[in-house]
C-alpha cells in the first residue's frame, strides 16, 4: 500500500497503515489507511509536531491531509472484531501467562506449552501468507516474547545441569567409637 518504508527526516521508523474513516470539517467522510510509525499509536502521528498526515484512500491515491482539516477519527477493525494486542516487552513480562501456565509449572508441561505456542507463532508457518505489517510485527513480537519465555522458564534447570551439587565422599572414615 505504501510505496515508502521510511519516514521523511525520522529516526527511520517503518511505516504501518491504520484502517481508519476519517471525518473531514467540510462534513465528507473519507476511508483509508492512515500510516503511522511502527511502536508508536493513532494519537501520537495525530498530535506529532508535523501538520500533515499521509492518508491512502482504500480506492485512492495516497496524499496528505492538514491535520487541522480533520474533525474526527474513527478507527476501522476491518471485521475482525478487536485489535492486535500491543507487545510491549518491558511492561510486565510473566514467562508463565506467555506461556499459558500456572506458577510453579512442572517442566514437562512447560516445554509442551513451549512448542505448542512456538508452532503456531513461527514465522515460516505465515512466510507465503499476505499479512498486513501490523500483523506481521505481532507476530514476530509474539515469537520473541514465546522464547524468552522458554528461555527464563529453562534458566534455572539448564544451571543446576551445569552446577550440580557434589557430594563428597569422605576416602578414608574413622572407627565410631
Amino acid at each position: 500500500m505504501f510505496e515508502r518504508t521510511k519516514v521523511d527526516g525520522g529516526a527511520g521508523d517503518a511505516i504501518s497503515g491504520i484502517s481508519v474513516a476519517l471525518s473531514l470539517m467540510d462534513g465528507t467522510e473519507i476511508k483509508g489507511r492512515l500510516a503511522v510509525p511502527q511502536g508508536r499509536s493513532l494519537a501520537d502521528a495525530l498530535n506529532g509536531p508535523m501538520p500533515f498526515v499521509e492518508f491512502e484512500e482504500f480506492d485512492g491515491p495516497r496524499q496528505f491531509l492538514a491535520k487541522h482539516a480533520i474533525g474526527g477519527v474513527r478507527v476501522i477493525n476491518g471485521g475482525r472484531g478487536q485489535s492486535l494486542p500491543r507487545m510491549r516487552d518491558a511492561e510486565g513480562f510473566d514467562p508463565h501467562s506467555t506461556l499459558g501456565l500456572p506458577l510453579g509449572a512442572p517442566f514437562e508441561d512447560v516445554r509442551a506449552a513451549y512448542l505448542r505456542k512456538a508452532k503456531a507463532y513461527h514465522p515460516d508457518r505465515y512466510a507465503n501468507a499476505e499479512l498486513p505489517e501490523e500483523v506481521k510485527s505481532y507476530l514476530e513480537a509474539m515469537a520473541r516474547r514465546i522464547n524468552a519465555a522458554f528461555a527464563a522458564l529453562e534458566a534455572p534447570r539448564q544451571e543446576s545441569r551445569q552446577n550440580p551439587v557434589r557430594r563428597i565422599t569422605p576416602i578414608y572414615s574413622t572407627p565410631a567409637r
